[in-house]
């Protein structure tokens, strides 16, 4: 399906997430900071970059910035527990796809995945 880089500081919410994706039949690679996506993605290519907002080192919000401007087509889904930084998430719109509430279900993780990527397939129009 796709190669998503998951960023999320908490070990139980990333294996949460990444089983949730794999079983989806995505192949996931999860990180636990900002730097260490960052990391990854300089040595791969991923479809979908999913990241929580709240982390040591390098927050998700700073993540998000640099890795648009390194890879301006990369979709981005962002996570949080946290009113605040939701609406610190919204003020970057053009830059991510969506700000996922936490806590969620395995459900709604994977349909926000599906509908990132579906949107990031869909062909331009012609105008």
């Amino acid at each position: 399906m796709a190669r998503i880089l998951l960023a999320e500081d908490d070990p139980a919410v990333r294996e949460f997430v990444r089983r949730a994706l794999t079983h989806s039949g995505h192949e996931v690679t999860a990180v636990d900071d900002g730097l260490g996506a960052v990391e990854a993605l300089s040595r791969a290519e991923f479809d979908l970059l999913v990241t929580d907002i709240v982390m040591p080192g390098m927050d998700g919000i700073a993540l998000a910035l640099k890795a648009s401007k390194d890879h301006p087509h990369l979709p981005i889904l962002m996570m949080t527990g946290y009113a605040a930084e939701r609406q610190r998430a919204h003020n970057l719109d053009a830059l991510i796809h969506k700000v996922i509430a936490k806590p969620f279900t395995l459900r709604e993780i994977c349909n926000f995945v599906a509908e990132t990527l579906a949107s990031r397939a869909k062909p331009a129009t012609a105008a």
